[in-house]
């Protein structure tokens, strides 16, 4: 018999088969505790459970636990961490804080590699080996918690599913991943701490906005006319401007929930004044929040981080056309944790 990781089970399946096995149904639900809201390694851990089930439990499940690997602190404070995943593949999260603030954010992957291949993103220069499970995805977060508790005696405030790989394409865990972090009997997370990052998958965003998702959505941009993003973005290729806001237009309208768009400013490429006002006319239809990044270099990508006064001039010119605008300095650039530096690096 194939034993199946128990972060795999659904609660309903778990209820079942415990009552098969002649035990009361709310036993599900603490096993259920134990794993999204105390992050049990292991059914021992489970000391309200009797004896005997624990060792049935063992008999039909095993624990696919993530392990951290490695972690390296930024001068800005920002951690990274590398997990060694049960198959023997890494993937990196980062815990982002901004401590004037009180917000202490989990980034997140959902892949192993990417298959995007985006040219200024290091993870899109590996091979996508597969999706991660959602248990994989909220043990990220547990331990990225651990982390925060760790060092600034805090629990995390946010989660955004911005590390390693598309989160549209690993649909069915990332959503089954904020399932869990947003029951009752999980973490309990409201869904408008948890933001959901893609490059465009219209189709996906559609599918967002039917299954009544109640997190926010990043769309990654980067540029704001189609050559430039087939250029830089190959998915623009087959989920085109034009595609990509019809489909959100189509999430506003189902949802009614906040919409924002990443923008890294590339020095000489898409940082002008005429950028700036491309950005805006893909603002019309919903409102829209804009956050401009810094670049930050990777090897073997032939692009420069935008100047500080390119990035205000920018800025400026979007911010008077009455669209909310923010400039967000990389974290972690000194450690690979800014945006689009997560490769596993050595």
């Amino acid at each position: 018999m194939k034993q199946q990781d128990i972060r795999e089970v659904s609660l309903s399946d778990l209820t079942s088969l415990l009552i098969s096995w002649g035990q009361p149904s709310f036993r599900a639900k603490q096993i259920y505790a134990w794993l999204w809201q105390h992050n049990a390694q292991s059914f021992e851990e489970m000391t309200n459970l009797p004896i005997l089930l624990r060792d049935k439990l063992n008999e039909f499940f095993i624990f696919q636990n993530i392990m951290l690997d490695k972690q390296q602190i930024s001068e800005d404070g920002t951690i990274k961490a590398r997990f060694r995943l049960h198959d023997g593949f890494n993937i990196e999260s980062v815990l982002i804080p901004v401590i004037d603030e009180n917000r202490f954010t989990a980034c997140v992957s959902s892949q192993v590699g990417c298959s995007l291949t985006c040219s200024f993103c290091a993870t899109g220069k590996m091979k996508r080996e597969r999706n991660l499970t959602a248990g994989e995805i909220v043990s990220q977060v547990n331990a990225i918690n651990n982390l925060c508790l760790e060092h600034f005696q805090k629990k995390l405030t946010n989660i955004v599913y911005m590390g390693m790989g598309e989160p549209l394409l690993a649909y069915k865990p990332v959503m089954e991943s904020i399932e869990k972090l947003t029951s009752p009997v999980g973490w309990n997370m409201a869904p408008r701490r948890i933001t959901i990052s893609t490059a465009g998958i219209g189709k996906m965003i559609r599918q967002l906005a039917d299954d009544g998702t109640k997190t926010n959505l990043a769309l990654s941009l980067h540029a704001a006319d189609d050559e430039k993003r087939n250029h830089i973005m190959p998915i623009n290729e087959s989920n085109n401007l034009q595609a990509i806001m019809e489909s959100i237009s189509y999430y506003y309208e189902k949802t009614g929930n906040r919409i924002s768009y990443e923008y890294i400013a590339f020095q000489g490429f898409n940082d002008s004044v005429t950028d700036a006002l491309n950005l805006v006319k893909l603002c019309r239809n919903f409102p829209v929040r804009i956050n401009i990044i810094e670049y930050n270099p990777i090897p073997d990508a032939p692009f420069e981080k935008a100047s500080g006064n390119k990035i205000d001039i920018f800025a400026k010119t979007i911010r008077e056309k009455g669209i909310m605008v923010t400039v967000r300095r990389s974290r972690g650039k000194d450690i690979d944790a800014a945006c689009g530096q997560l490769a596993n690096q050595e």
